[in-house]
């Protein structure tokens, strides 16, 4: 039952022995990281199309389930810039963001999201995470942040705008319409910008956008900015979120699946991600289990979407201020979110005459750490394939959509990983000079070469996909030469060969027999031994075709060392896992 409790309830592992100064941490860091997250999550609120306290909302049953279910000791969960976009984007689709269901499918979503991530928790699937390449990533992230950006000019610029993820009708409308500017709004934002960025610069543990919140509410109420045409956030219900099972009919609730689907991939490898950074530090602590963080996750947006929570995940901003204030564990997150509590019950009416382009101020310094420039740089200089995934990613969520950059991420990494695999790295072997080693004869110029052997390397798994490919590429070699008598398939890097792959193979050595052209096998590995000997392939193509090594097989060709014949093939064909090691 311990053992048990421990992994699906990871709370049990550390509270028992929870100590003073794990206490003193974790209140600080705590306290540090509710600061933060009050402007913040009624920024992302704004951004989501939802009334300012959504975003408190958001703050406080899922950082509480998150610290009783999750592995990360650090992570902090709540509303985020990227998810809150997304949000927007795919529920202006079905209502309008003032509309009487806007809310209530915010928070259906939520609830929906959640579950797939707890199903793919209790099925173990965190794996599939793996499936999206880091430059997809990088390439939603940037332009999903640059929509952002831009999505949030209207509150700059004191503009009304209709919701939209399409960044050439939002251009186009804030260019048309320069004669409705609030020039005191834009004064007011572009202020907030740059006493962030200075504080942060002054020192990261300065709650910078507290600190201009605070200033501009000061200011907006003493000159009464919002009888002057600057917006304000206005009213804010005091007292915490009511319980309520989200809801949907069946038409939204499929108009909604693509998008959960989505959010749930994405919003847990940003928060798995952030968790495995931090984690990284305190090695010795504990581990982050990928399984265990989807049930976290999971329970977090399905439990927080019962009281008043639109989709979350871990941030890495908050993160990162948590880890660098102290946090020892969870309990930081607990603190945080009674602070938040705290706030909801009796500081509300503080936040009236916040303006909203301070809450757009604070959204623009956050994303700016999502969009960034160097690692396309890098892949343009090392990786030209995955530098155009991660510029396809980016265009398509910029200029199409969201939820269509998400797609075309997903589309474009299977397709690399089925392209990749079908074209893998292969390479003509041949002999170095004063040794018996074979090398990649692109690579070393102390070479021996012969006319009459050809020795070749395949570097993947033979397949269906592939087994063309290595076809194509043996015949090309041998038609290279002027009269080729040997070809040697080293196999040690080919971890496994299907049917098809294997019909191709007696195919290859039909037609260069067809050509009076011998072929033999080296390094076979023995998963592939065993698949050869059980098809037959070994005793149709015989004994003698098998070696342990390149240089066995020329030798043997050229009639050397005859008496090595017997222990080479017992060792180069056996089925069984002894000696295994030696091939």
């Amino acid at each position: 039952m311990k053992k048990f409790l421990h992994k699906y309830v990871p709370i049990t592992q550390w509270l028992p022995n929870y100590s003073g100064n794990a206490l003193k941490g974790d209140l600080g860091a705590g306290l540090t990281v509710g600061v933060m997250l009050i402007p913040q999550g009624m920024a992302y609120a704004m951004l989501a199309g939802l009334p300012p306290v959504y975003g408190l909302y958001a703050a406080i049953a899922p950082q509480i389930v998150y610290a009783i279910f999750g592995t990360s000791r650090q992570l902090s969960v709540g509303p985020v810039a990227m998810d809150s976009l997304v949000v927007a984007a795919s529920l202006t689709v079905i209502a309008q963001v003032d509309s009487s269901m806007y809310i209530p499918l915010a928070l259906f979503l939520a609830f929906t999201l959640g579950l797939i991530q707890l199903g793919m928790g209790v099925l173990r699937l965190g794996f599939l995470v793996n499936f999206l390449s880091k430059p997809v990533i990088s390439g939603f992230t940037t332009g999903a942040a640059i929509i952002t950006g831009i999505y949030q000019l209207k509150y700059l610029f004191g503009l009304e705008l209709a919701s939209s993820d399409s960044i050439t009708w939002i251009l186009h409308e804030i260019s048309e319409r320069v004669n409705e500017w609030s020039f005191a709004t834009i004064g007011i934002g572009v202020i907030g910008i740059v006493l962030i960025v200075l504080l942060k610069k002054i020192h990261r543990m300065i709650p910078g956008a507290l600190v201009v919140v605070i200033l501009s509410i000061i200011i907006s109420y003493i000159f009464n900015l919002h009888e002057s045409g600057v917006a304000v956030v206005g009213f804010i219900p005091e007292g915490l979120p009511k319980f309520g099972v989200p809801s949907a009919s069946v038409q939204q609730f499929k108009e909604l699946l693509p998008t959960a689907l989505s959010l749930a991939v994405i919003a847990f490898m940003e928060a798995v991600s952030v968790a495995k950074a931090l984690q990284a530090k305190h090695k010795e602590e504990y581990q982050i289990d990928p399984n265990q963080e989807l049930i976290g996750l999971g329970l977090s947006n399905v439990i927080g979407s019962m009281f008043g929570s639109y989709p979350t995940t871990g941030g890495f901003s908050r993160s990162a201020v948590s880890d660098d204030a102290g946090a020892k564990t969870n309990m930081a997150a607990i603190f945080s979110a009674v602070l938040v509590i705290l706030t909801l019950l009796f500081m509300t009416p503080l936040f009236f005459h916040l303006p909203k382009a301070i809450l757009s101020s604070i959204i623009l310094v956050a994303i700016i750490g999502l969009v960034d420039v160097k690692y396309p740089m890098r892949l343009w200089k090392t990786k030209r394939s995955d530098f155009l995934m991660l510029l396809v990613t980016a265009l398509v969520t910029i200029f199409v959509g969201i939820k269509e950059g998400i797609g075309a991420g997903v589309l474009l990494s299977i397709l690399m990983l089925v392209y990749r695999s079908t074209r893998p790295h292969a390479a003509v072997l041949v002999k170095l000079k004063g040794g018996n080693g074979y090398r990649n004869v692109e690579r070393f110029d102390n070479v021996k070469v012969r006319d009459d052997v050809v020795a070749i390397r395949y570097d993947a798994e033979l397949y269906f996909a592939n087994c063309t490919h290595f076809y194509d590429f043996v015949i090309d070699e041998v038609e290279r030469r002027d009269n080729p008598k040997l070809v040697v398939l080293n196999f040690e890097s080919v971890s496994a060969v299907d049917a098809t792959a294997l019909q191709k193979l007696q195919e290859l050595v039909a037609e260069l027999q067809d050509r009076e052209i011998v072929t033999y096998f080296s390094c076979v590995i023995g998963p592939v031994r065993d698949y050869f000997k059980k098809s037959g392939f070994i005793d149709r193509l015989g004994e003698e075709a098998f070696f342990l090594h390149i240089q066995q097989a020329i030798d043997y060709y050229d009639e050397k060392p005859k008496t090595m014949k017997k222990i080479r093939f017992d060792l180069a064909t056996q089925s069984n896992s002894f000696n295994e090691r030696l091939i």
